[in-house]
């Protein structure tokens, strides 16, 4: 039995990423303000044991805030580790950005993974110096190691964040895709059990007829984000609908992958988008609107329903929880076409291939580097990256489990606090820990079945018990195992080949005939279809498809060995 195989039969449940954890990285104190003993730490100074204070400079690829200059977690690795963190985030478009730094070889020390600076040459391998210098990271991917190497040269040039689990998996949080909607909508009638794409579109109709605005604000019935790499708000619905997980542009049908644009049953989504269009259910400026103006929009409360990623807008859930306004948070549907079909939204999440951190070509100290990441995916470590500190944001029961008081979990929902006082912006791309620490305590506080209980607010105790469930993930079904081909939007289509090119001109015309069907006039929806997929089959679809499947083949080969 092979890597994949014996990695994906020990994922007895799915990890539920919570943005939490997507998002994770919790404070920890001075020396002075906990009990807890010295991190353990590999050779980061020099040979008396001093610590060399060293600079990293490390480009995130999506936006984001910086720290505060006294966040105590960084503080905590400059003081230990001496590795001061300066980060630069994305502004503006990301292949733009790529461009210039690719022309001009200008890259900082590390990197968020991405196919094109890998195809640029612009990431250092990395297996033999972890076989090297980084013992702690060899143990941590060992049973990945295949699955990690670039199937165009058998080399490894990025660290996955997310898919190695240790220990027990714990269910309790879903981080992944669905239809969302307000739990309002569901308490306003009597807690329906909602299976099918009609039926959430009824909902809304209704509770947007009686619910006009909501805190004085129109009520916006449905939403859409298609802006940038985050456009599968608009594109990835269909292969759901029809019982399949996320595979990106393609469905995989017994191990051969087609693209779903232009089938029938993607057509059938985007026709009852036209219609609660017509009906004014949808956002007038859903394709006009970035992400931060989407994220207000939710933020805001007026926004019933939308398909989406959980962690893709967990901030906004965060802030609708620290206004106070549970009832305008949201549950994830995981609908169907039709009742006999089978949810399949959640997985037993994947290795998370090309995202995550990489050490550049121009890096000053690359063994330096690599030893700090070494360091920080110790365990000791790695509870501060996502618990903290105990004492200081999380307490420890009798019974030796991690819980929170109230106001330590009101905390890891305030964003001004995790500025200052958690590294989510380096825990979200490094290599992690997830399942469970030797301890038995979860990695991840959302993850902690007796903290997540705990830390219900009674609106949501009630409206679980009105449904007879657990945890909001009861909502879907349990996934089967991966595939081995799973998931296919992890394939890299190879920066300038025929694959990349057409998948590009795919894109492109999604982005610009998609929003003109649905915001058609209904009798003109048929035509602006049938131009939209006369153009798809102007394209070389086969080249797109033929790369899929040669790397699907690939895994099969590889990965099962």
């Amino acid at each position: 039995m092979g890597v994949m195989s014996k990695s994906l039969l020990r994922l007895g449940t799915i990890l539920l990423l919570s943005l939490s954890v997507i998002l994770a990285g919790c404070g920890g104190g001075d020396a002075k303000s906990n009990g807890n003993k010295k991190p353990e730490q590999t050779a980061t100074g020099n040979s008396d044991g001093k610590v060399e204070p060293f600079e990293i400079s490390i480009f995130i690829g999506e936006a984001g805030q910086q720290p505060t200059p006294d966040n105590k977690v960084y503080k905590k690795i400059k003081d230990e580790l001496g590795a001061t963190m300066n980060f630069e985030f994305l502004a503006g478009d990301i292949d733009q950005k790529l461009g210039v730094m690719i022309a001009g070889s200008d890259y900082p020390d590390m990197m968020t993974g991405n196919t094109k600076l890998t195809a640029a040459g612009a990431y250092i391998p990395l297996e033999d110096l972890i076989e090297e210098h980084a013992p702690n990271l060899k143990k941590h991917y060992e049973e990945y190691w295949n699955m990690m190497k670039d199937p165009n040269d058998g080399h490894i040039y990025i660290l996955p964040n997310y898919g190695v689990f240790n220990g027990k998996l714990n269910s309790s949080w879903y981080a992944g895709p669905a239809f969302w909607i307000q739990k309002a909508v569901l308490e306003e009638f009597g807690y329906p059990q909602v299976k099918t794409l009609d039926e959430y579109f009824d909902l809304i109709a209704k509770y947007k007829e009686k619910y006009p605005t909501i805190d004085g604000s129109p009520t916006i019935g449905f939403e859409i984000l298609n802006y940038d790499w985050r456009n599968w708000g608009l594109l990835n619905a269909p292969q759901h609908l029809i019982g399949h997980p996320n595979d990106g542009g393609v469905v995989v049908k017994d191990g051969v992958a087609e693209l779903f644009a232009d089938k029938d049953y993607a057509k059938q989504y985007y026709k009852k988008l036209n219609e609660i269009n017509s009906l004014g259910l949808l956002d007038k400026e859903a394709f006009v609107q970035n992400y931060d103006q989407y994220m207000a929009k939710l933020s805001n409360g007026t926004v019933l329903g939308m398909f989406d990623q959980h962690w893709n807008f967990q901030t906004a859930e965060d802030s609708l929880t620290t206004q106070g306004k549970l009832e305008r948070t949201y549950v994830g549907l995981p609908l169907v076409y039709d009742e006999n079909i089978r949810d399949h939204y959640r997985d037993r999440a994947p290795l998370n291939l090309n995202n995550g951190f990489g050490i550049s070509v121009n890096a000053k100290d690359p063994v330096r580097i690599l030893k700090l990441l070494d360091t920080l995916i110790t365990e000791d470590w790695q509870k501060i990256l996502s618990w903290g500190f105990e004492g200081e944001d999380y307490i420890v029961n009798e019974e030796g489990r991690f819980m929170k008081t109230q106001e330590q979990r009101d905390n890891f929902t305030d964003g001004t606090w995790k500025l200052a006082n958690k590294a989510d912006t380096f825990f979200k791309f490094a290599p992690k820990i997830e399942g469970s620490f030797s301890d038995g305590n979860a990695t991840d506080a959302a993850a902690q079945p007796e903290e997540y209980k705990a830390g219900f607010k009674e609106y949501d105790r009630k409206f679980l018990e009105a449904y007879g469930y657990d945890s909001y993930v009861d909502f879907f079904s349990e996934p089967p195992e991966n595939a081995v081909s799973y998931p296919a939007w992890t394939i890299d289509l190879v920066e300038g080949s025929e694959a990349k090119v057409v998948n590009t001109k795919l894109n492109d015309l999604s982005t610009k005939y998609l929003p003109r069907a649905i915001l058609a006039k209904p009798s003109d929806f048929e035509a602006v279809w049938n131009e939209y997929t006369s153009e798809i089959g102007k394209v070389n679809v086969k080249a797109y498809e033929d790369r899929i499947n040669e790397q699907i083949k690939w895994r099969i080969d590889n990965w099962s060995k």
